[in-house]
């Protein structure tokens, strides 16, 4: 079994496509997975699974578009590859509270993104570190 997390895109604990984490938590229950619990009201699920990254994925994905009539996007990700995000980050010195990784699956690529002249980007894998020194109410990035 590995341990791992699925971050979801486009859902909220409130607002729209509104997830309690009760409900989130039946969800991935539901989808077969172990140990399942939610993180704080983050809309994230943690769970321990023997299957690929990919399944766990699809099970997910498919049990939220039947809950909201839409896809939804979800990222998995095992616990060693977020421990390693955090190891890998390239603006650990500054405040936690300015500085966010942003996972993606599929190629990455700084062509085109830009922020705020004081922000700076980063590649690492399969995620993309931001330092927003001015906080990231402000941002433009894109």
């Amino acid at each position: 079994m590995t341990g791992r997390v699925a971050l979801l895109r486009g859902v909220n604990v409130g607002g729209n496509h509104k997830l309690p984490m009760e409900r989130l938590k039946a969800i991935g229950e539901e989808a077969g997975l172990t140990k399942v619990r939610t993180y704080i009201a983050s809309g994230n699920l943690v769970f321990a699974s023997g299957e690929s990254e990919a399944k766990c994925r699809e099970r997910v994905e498919s049990l939220i578009e039947q809950e909201f009539g839409k896809k939804l996007g979800v990222l998995v990700r095992s616990a060693a590859e977020l421990a390693q995000v955090a190891k890998a980050n390239p603006f650990a010195d500054c405040p936690g509270n300015r500085v966010v990784a942003i996972f993606v699956d599929g190629p990455l690529s700084l062509d085109g993104m830009k922020g705020q002249a004081n922000e700076r980007i980063e590649l690492g894998d399969r995620a993309i570190y931001v330092h927003y020194p001015d906080g990231q109410a402000d941002t433009k990035l894109a």
